[in-house]
């Protein structure tokens, strides 16, 4: 280590403050002024926090350096200024805090006129940040006498430092009774209402996703802390805006009034996400939304449902007239009409709206023929995954939701034929939600089986994909989501639900054919190669034999799926019972003495007594032929006794052993002979030359005239 030659070191700024008329940029220019100053170096800080420093170092933070200075260098005093403001130091924290003029000269810097340098903005935001946390009674005093800081904040929302300024005024702000004063004076400065109004589509694009930014993140920032501070009764003022009807109805007007563009459909659309997530926390928020349906935790705002719904076709004229995007070349080829990030959006929209499971909403989309078009898109766009997980997660909230209501109203299995709605290109106009919720045509679990044809559907993109590979083709990207789809219409004709098994039984006898030897054959088949072990799955899909399972794009949901499930099973409660482990064995000792002894009952043995192959035979003769028994009556010799020794027969027996040795090799195809001649064991006593030698005593043939070594 660096202190251990020289116990005595002094710091070199030690030594520059020694000195008389040292300036700031000195002992900025030191590599060790941040280590000093976060160690607390009392003389460092008490030049630090004179008047002409702290401004200095304001200064440098606020103003841009000059223009001709070198690039490298020209934001270095800046940067370490900002470390020296922001270093969590009492006593520049206070005098940074506690002096107004500096205050001043800090807010100046929010004067400017747009753009901002977004370098010195991330500077002045975590400035501000720090004294935010640290100095929160002072700055917050301070910011609400300036009737003008929200507005210049939002002026200048297109650098990402005043984003985060925001969120830290909502977040950092202690305790919980002075959270709520800052909470109601920015809902008084109306801060939802002006970042709903940034996201019109006549906005820049950077204001308007820093706005959708900022609103999702107050989202989620506002039910986190209701759920974590229990203490707190009154409700959240800035989240009661953002959920009320009148806002989401202003951020729908926003998004599609004018020209539609990508952008604010994009980032108008996030928002609406961010308030349909379900409010959950902890391991709950890990389960997979696929597998949970209706009966998962989900709460949301009817009035924001209230809001989205007439608006719904809408978004049904984006699926069918998407901003026009250029082509794309993609790993399989040009795309001449990409789907688009809006498309995809809407799709997640209406993944989202179906998990809610509202009536009204679910019989808008299938008034619209929703679910049509985005599987018209789903076998249209066969390599993008993203909005293959989004269709499937439609059907499976569908299966779900018709499952869940059919426990409650069997009486839906009554239904009628619904009316001619026409093609998927053809949308209806009417008043959202004027058709009764009782008239059963109107029922997304009919939509998606007789109006979409989804068993039709799936039967010939299965049968059209098994063409294509037949003929040498590549395996088509959605056959992984295709899978799951189609495993989850059977898991759900399997529990015998009323209204699926009617409407099953009237497909078409062909159909029903083909669907039951699909399901029977193909499908199974199909999952049993899925569901094989991870190392398994992976020589499956390196085996040239097995082609029509493989995909040569990483999208593929054979592989991925498996390994998915391996990582999902750590996260279940019955682990350690999967495992091979129970509860017993982790337990205390004292407490269960007989756990350790109770899994001895449960080994298996499989020994055969009667059992005289020739491998037995061969070993008995060998045991017999070099072990010898110990003859008790001989005189016992005296091993301190001086003999003399001849090496000659250890040296003798050890080649004739390794001429046996040589003879048991012998030929990678040859047995082994088992019966040795009787000199092999004559000398194969230990000795510190070879401590790997047989230890056998010497045998009683040996010749007289020959003495072997005693045994040590």
């Amino acid at each position: 280590m660096f202190w251990k030659f020289d116990l005595n070191n002094t710091s070199h700024i030690d030594q520059l403050l020694d000195r008389e008329g040292v300036t700031l940029r000195e002992l900025m220019e030191e590599e060790d002024v941040l280590q000093e100053c976060k160690a607390q170096n009392r003389k460092l800080l008490l030049f630090l926090s004179k008047d002409h420093c702290m401004q200095e170092l304001v200064t440098l933070i606020t103003e841009e350096p000059p223009a001709d200075l070198e690039e490298k260098t020209r934001f270095k005093f800046p940067n370490i200024a900002c470390e020296l403001l922001t270093s969590d130091v009492a006593l520049i924290n206070d005098k940074l805090g506690g002096d107004e003029s500096l205050l001043e000269k800090l807010y100046h810097f929010l004067e400017q006129e747009p753009p901002l340098n977004p370098l010195l903005a991330s500077f002045f935001s975590k400035t501000i940040g720090n004294l935010i946390a640290r100095k929160t009674d002072q700055v917050i005093s301070f910011l609400r006498k300036k009737h003008n800081f929200i507005s210049l904040v939002l002026n200048h929302i297109d650098a990402s430092a005043m984003m985060d300024l925001l969120l830290r005024l909502i977040s950092c702000v202690e305790p919980a009774l002075l959270r709520m004063e800052v909470l109601n004076w920015l809902n008084e400065e109306r801060l939802i209402q002006r970042l709903t109004e940034l996201m019109h589509t006549g906005r820049d694009e950077e204001r308007q996703s820093n706005a959708s930014q900022t609103l999702c993140d107050i989202i989620r920032l506002s039910r986190d802390q209701a759920n974590q501070l229990s203490e707190v009764t009154e409700p959240d003022p800035l989240l009661a805006v953002l959920e009320s009807q009148e806002n989401v109805a202003e951020l729908l007007k926003n998004m599609f009034e004018g020209e539609r563009t990508e952008a604010s459909v994009v980032n108008g659309t996030q928002v609406l996400l961010t308030l349909l997530e379900s409010r959950r926390s902890g391991l709950e928020g890990l389960m997979d939304l696929y597998s949970q349906g209706c009966e998962r935790s989900y709460t949301v705002n009817s009035s924001i449902l209230r809001a989205i719904e007439p608006h719904i076709k809408d978004f049904q004229q984006l699926l069918l007239n998407p901003p026009t995007r250029s082509a794309i070349l993609t790993t399989v080829g040009v795309l001449e009409q990409p789907l688009g990030s809006a498309r995809l959006h809407v799709a997640r929209l209406v993944a989202s709206l179906l998990q809610t499971c509202d009536l009204s909403i679910c019989q808008e989309i299938c008034r619209l023929n929703t679910m049509d078009l985005l599987l018209d898109l789903f076998f249209k766009y066969t390599w993008n995954n993203f909005l293959h997980l989004q269709v499937e997660l439609c059907v499976a909230s569908i299966l779900n939701h018709s499952a869940h209501a059919d426990l409650q109203n069997p009486g839906l299995q009554n239904h009628e034929e619904r009316p001619a709605t026409g093609t998927g290109s053809q949308v209806e106009e009417g008043t959202p939600g004027q058709n009764s919720t009782s008239d059963p045509a109107n029922t997304p679990i009919q939509d998606l089986f007789q109006h979409c044809r989804l068993v039709q559907r799936i039967l010939g993109a299965w049968e059209e994909n098994d063409k294509i590979q037949a003929e040498g083709g590549r395996r088509r990207g959605n056959m992984g989501h295709l899978t799951r789809i189609a495993n989850t219409v059977v898991q759900n004709l399997e529990k015998g639900l009323i209204i699926i098994t009617c409407i099953s039984t009237e497909l078409p006898e062909d159909c029903r054919g083909r669907w039951e030897s699909f399901v029977g054959e193909t499908l199974r088949e199909t999952n049993r190669r899925n569901t094989v072990d991870l190392v398994s799955t992976h020589n499956l899909h390196s085996s040239s034999e097995d082609d029509d399972m493989e995909s040569p794009f990483p999208n593929d949901l054979s592989i991925q799926q498996a390994f998915s499930d391996y990582q999902i099973q750590q996260m279940t409660a019955n682990f350690v019972d999967q495992f091979g482990f129970n509860d017993e064995e982790f337990s205390e000792h004292d407490e269960n003495i007989n756990a350790a002894f109770d899994r001895i009952a449960e080994i298996n043995f499989n020994i055969d007594a009667d059992d005289h192959s020739a491998n037995a035979a061969a070993f008995e003769a060998c045991c017999k032929e070099r072990i010898q028994q110990f003859d008790d009556c001989e005189e016992e010799e005296d091993i301190w006794d001086e003999k003399e020794i001849n090496y000659a027969t250890q040296i003798k027996a050890r080649s004739r052993y390794s001429t046996w040795m040589i003879s048991c090799e012998g030929s990678p195809g040859q047995k082994a002979p088992l019966v040795a001649s009787d000199s092999s064991s004559s000398g194969c006593s230990d000795s510190e030359e070879d401590p790997g030698e047989n230890k056998t005593e010497g045998s009683p043939k040996t010749p007289a005239n020959q003495t072997t070594a005693p045994m040590r």
